[in-house]
């Protein structure tokens, strides 16, 4: 996976930002193509097939956080789509109001393919983890075992956790994969 230019990651806050602003003001939003002053290889990343998440803050708390993990979708509007459902449909929270968006810090995260991981392979704050048994499935991004220092075995009972699983699930059968994050704040 490779990174995204500078230019596309900057218009990718924007889409997110505006998508945001929509949602918040019960306005609909479609993402607009990559703009024309982009070079073409910065045109055609943003237009392939990824998986992400946004993730909203609020004075430093998380206010909410939705992602895709299909990679059936061009990235602009897996994008714009999840900065909208993060606004108004993480059940943990209630609608983003018009009034918040000013104040709400968007943080992009484009997933790298799954690729299965040992238990012993996972480094925190570098891997995301997906924990899935029969149809109980987990997934916590690379940030969030920095932003609580876990270590490995807490992410993965974390995880687990996410899943509706018992901690130690990925001790007995349960399928482990990983993936990374390029992160856009």
């Amino acid at each position: 996976m490779l990174p995204l230019s500078n230019a596309g990651r900057d218009w990718l806050l924007v889409v997110a930002r505006e998508a945001l602003t929509a949602a918040a003001s019960g306005e609909p939003y479609d993402s607009p193509r990559a703009p024309s002053h982009l070079p073409p290889a910065d045109r055609d990343e943003l237009e392939r097939p990824r998986a992400a998440f946004v993730t909203l803050h609020q004075d430093g708390e998380l206010r909410g956080c939705i992602g895709h993990t299909a990679t059936d979708t061009p990235l602009r509007e897996v994008v714009a789509e999840m900065s909208r459902a993060a606004a108004l449909e993480d059940s943990r929270f209630p609608p983003v109001t018009p009034d918040e968006v000013p104040g709400v810090d968007l943080e992009i995260s484009v997933l790298s393919p799954f690729f299965p991981i040992a238990p012993d392979q996972i480094v925190p704050g570098v891997h995301g983890l997906v924990v899935q048994r029969g149809f109980c499935r987990g997934l916590l991004l690379p940030q969030v075992a920095t932003a609580f220092n876990w270590t490995a075995a807490r992410f993965l009972e974390e995880t687990c956790r996410k899943a509706g699983l018992s901690p130690e699930a990925w001790k007995h059968g349960a399928s482990l994969r990983g993936f990374t994050a390029e992160l856009i704040k």
